[in-house]
């Protein structure tokens, strides 16, 4: 069994973390100045800057079995995925240095980098658990199981024409949507593909699936929040040819007549390190820009004293 991380929270961390080094090409620079103030502090980094996810896998693989406390990745929120992903059932705690735009999960400036690992090693962080998915697609070629940090998506595909998907719950006949697809997504996901559908926004703490219909075709087909607590089955009788299954911006595979795909809660939890005291509405006000209202109203009027 491999060492578990030796990150807890609202603990000191120990003197001298092994550190996964996560980061693109492109960001060769930032990652190499990360490595160096972190090689001065003592810890011992293992840096990995790859564009392909392939060769990360193996390394991130292997820095888990060996122990590794922490995983920073500089990048965007997919970055995130991809290393949540790569470490499969053996998550390691990971602190995000945004090199994209949004940046949800990856919420840590550039700038902000060497303050942000400092707060974390005076124990001055919060590990924020975030609830995974784990997606079984079973057809004839056999059965395919992978872990989703974001959603699965069922999406008809070309020819782009409408299709119908069974939804179960527990086994029990719920709802046929007819749509251009759907969502299933976690919390975490709830401000991604969710979110541009339309979908609601969900506290990342809660254990929940919420499930929004692209485009229905039923005006009553809107979407709903259910217990992460249930098992969902997903059947699709007539796909199109393109009709595919999708986790976290992945094909999984294609879907075919009498394939069926299985969503429940996974065991590992996804667990975030966050530094600083910004709370989760100041997060959204800033990342989604609603704090328009908020400014009118502290905001005199043009011309008034």
């Amino acid at each position: 069994m491999p060492r578990p991380s030796r990150l807890h929270a609202e603990q000191t961390p120990p003197a001298q973390l092994r550190i996964l080094l996560v980061g693109p090409a492109k960001g060769a620079a930032e990652v190499a100045r990360v490595t160096e103030f972190l090689a001065a502090r003592g810890h011992d980094v293992i840096r990995v800057v790859q564009e392909s996810d392939e060769p990360v896998a193996a390394a991130a693989s292997a820095a888990v079995l060996d122990g590794a406390d922490l995983v920073i990745v500089l990048g965007g929120d997919g970055s995130i995925l991809r290393a949540a992903r790569w470490m499969g059932y053996a998550q390691v705690p990971v602190l995000g240095i945004n090199l994209g735009r949004l940046g949800f999960l990856a919420d840590t400036p550039p700038r902000q980098a060497e303050a942000a690992v400092d707060d974390l090693l005076a124990g001055r962080f919060r590990l924020v658990p975030h609830m995974m998915l784990e997606c079984e697609l079973r057809n004839r070629q056999g059965t395919r199981q992978e872990l989703g940090l974001n959603e699965v998506s069922v999406l008809a595909g070309p020819p782009f024409t409408m299709i119908e998907i069974d939804l179960l719950v527990d086994g029990e006949p719920a709802t046929t949507y007819r749509a251009d697809g759907l969502i299933v997504s976690t919390p975490a996901g709830s401000t991604a593909y969710n979110l541009s559908a339309g979908g609601p926004i969900v506290r990342k703490e809660l254990d929940a699936f919420v499930f929004t219909p692209l485009s229905p075709h039923t005006l009553t087909n809107r979407t709903v929040i259910d217990s992460a607590d249930r098992s969902y089955e997903l059947r699709v009788p007539h796909p199109n040819p393109g009709s595919a299954c999708v986790v976290d911006g992945r094909v999984i595979g294609p879907l075919a007549a009498g394939d069926s795909i299985t969503v429940r809660r996974a065991v590992p939890r996804f667990v975030l390190v966050e530094v600083g005291r910004q709370g989760y509405y100041a997060t959204l006000r800033d990342k989604l820009g609603w704090g328009g209202g908020l400014r009118a109203a502290t905001t005199p009027p043009r011309g008034a004293t």
